[in-house]
């Protein structure tokens, strides 16, 4: 039996329930804090539901200083994961001051807490979009980093804010020095094969699957596609696009390296995407064509913030974490559908 307890922030959110189901299938202890401004704390009660197991929740704000001080003293925190943040492109353009105080801020308090209670093992939930426009394809984790939007900003501040951490750490000796690893997720889709939980923004959707499915489902009239003429296959934009079942295995994976005798020293950072591009076109027309559904759909103008194409070459996870993903686009597309036509209005 594993009783090491793994704080997860935004632990109730779309990636995060995910996340919790392998924790606790591994036998780990889980915490979870989230403020609910974008997740259901439904979502935590399936998790238990799935894996028979008991879920802490604490309902409240990483940026809470004090909070966040009384959990690290209440409780042994073998490692974080910190999902909390807001992420979507285009939002982060219209509001760049609520992005980087809700994901930086939020972050740094986070660490604060971490350093008092010298619990120093943290996966911090990044993402592609530190990769700016890329002009070499597939993306390594060593390609230089920039950011096309304040969300990916906010991203790469963190990122270098967390490579700061080991520095000083050599300055004052430590003994129980910072171990990190930032893991920069592609796109994730898709849902636990249960079709209990999934994906389920509260507002208008910024990612492409939950708009599918919910074109799918009769929730909206049709799908807006941003961008024809990128240059790609169709002129749609290419993505990574990654099971959130394979991505949630990555976190496993990255916890259980942060708790081994080869833990990671310093801040190593991972891409965590299958290798391959998918066209938004491409996906639609799986999505019809597995499922035996209808996807209307228009063509629109461009997104701001948005690049033509952009996956992962994802060999340092499979090296360095024993990790790849495995689940195919049939199975994204599936698990996609299976959540959404049980769950037609969400959580």
């Amino acid at each position: 039996m594993n009783n090491s307890t793994i704080l997860v922030t935004g632990g109730a959110g779309y990636i995060g329930s995910h996340t919790c189901i392998e924790l606790l299938n591994a036998n780990y202890t889980v915490l979870v804090i989230d403020n609910l401004d974008n997740s259901s704390e439904e979502s935590l009660k399936r998790v238990e539901k799935i894996t028979g197991k008991a879920v802490s929740f604490i309902k409240g704000d990483v940026r809470d200083k004090a909070l966040m001080d009384r959990i690290f003293s209440e409780n042994t925190i073998a490692a974080t994961i910190h999902f909390a943040g807001l992420k979507a492109v285009g939002e982060s353009c219209a509001m760049p001051l609520e992005y980087y105080d809700n994901n930086v801020n939020s972050t740094l308090v986070l660490c604060q807490a971490m350093e008092k209670a010298n619990s120093k093992n943290l996966v911090f939930s990044s993402s592609a979009t530190v990769y700016g426009d890329p002009e070499i394809l597939p993306l390594t984790e060593d390609m230089p980093l920039s950011a096309t939007n304040p969300y990916g900003r906010s991203k790469l501040i963190i990122e270098e804010m967390l490579r700061d951490l080991p520095e000083s750490d050599k300055l004052k000796n430590s003994t129980n020095p910072w171990s990190v690893a930032l893991l920069r997720y592609f796109n994730p889709v898709g849902a636990h094969e249960s079709g209990t939980i999934g994906e389920d923004p509260s507002d208008i959707p910024n990612n492409l699957m939950p708009f599918i499915t919910q074109t799918a489902v009769g929730r909206r009239k049709e799908l807006s596609i941003f961008g024809s003429d990128y240059d790609t296959v169709d002129g749609t934009g290419v993505r990574d696009y990654i099971h959130v079942v394979d991505l949630a295995r990555g976190h496993l994976k990255a916890v259980q390296k942060l708790l081994s005798k080869d833990s990671i020293n310093g801040v190593q950072a991972y891409n965590l995407g299958t290798g391959n591009g998918i066209s938004v076109l491409q996906m639609v027309k799986a999505f019809a064509e597995v499922n035996r559904v209808d996807v209307p759909y228009k063509l629109v103008d461009r997104r701001p913030g948005d690049v033509a194409a952009c996956y992962a070459d994802a060999t340092r996870a499979k090296e360095e974490l024993d990790w790849e993903a495995v689940m195919s686009l049939e199975d994204m597309v599936k698990d996609s559908w299976n959540w959404q036509s049980q769950n037609p209005e969400g959580y």
